[in-house]
């Protein structure tokens, strides 16, 4: 099969390798044939081991109150078309304040409260990220 020459402690060595089948080989060595049994090599998997840090308990969702100031958050990642509130606005609960355009489709962006308009934190044309504030509502 195969012909090595190895060199030990000053002594040459000529092996042949004549078959080798699972873990024996049948070698020559010098003239002399043995058959030599060879342990296993232990694989390691080289894929790292993925080890998940425990989940953090969920979070308490306060309900809305109709006092106070709450935000208006983008539902998804889009672009901004229609601004239709601006700062001192006085809205009603399910009004339409943005249009919103998101996976190729416009979304009507709605108030979650009756309420004043505080502040406008996005313009058209503006690209938000899903939960970019949008809006202040007190």
């Amino acid at each position: 099969m195969r012909k090595y020459k190895f060199k030990i402690s000053g002594n040459e060595y000529t092996v042949d390798i004549k078959t080798f089948e699972d873990n024996v080989a049948e070698i020559e060595v010098n003239g002399t044939q043995y058959f030599v049994e060879l342990e296993k090599e232990i694989k390691t998997p080289k894929t790292p081991k993925l080890v998940r840090a425990q989940a953090p308990p969920p979070k308490e969702h306060k309900p809305l109150s109709s006092t106070g100031v709450s935000v208006l958050k983008a539902p998804l990642p889009g672009t901004i078309l229609k601004v239709m509130a601006k700062p001192g606005d006085i809205v009603k609960k399910e009004q339409n304040l943005l249009v919103m355009e998101a996976m190729k489709m416009e979304n009507n962006i709605l108030s979650e409260k009756d309420g004043t308009i505080k502040s406008v934190k996005v313009a058209p044309g503006d690209t938000v990220l899903q939960g970019d504030v949008l809006l202040e509502i007190e």
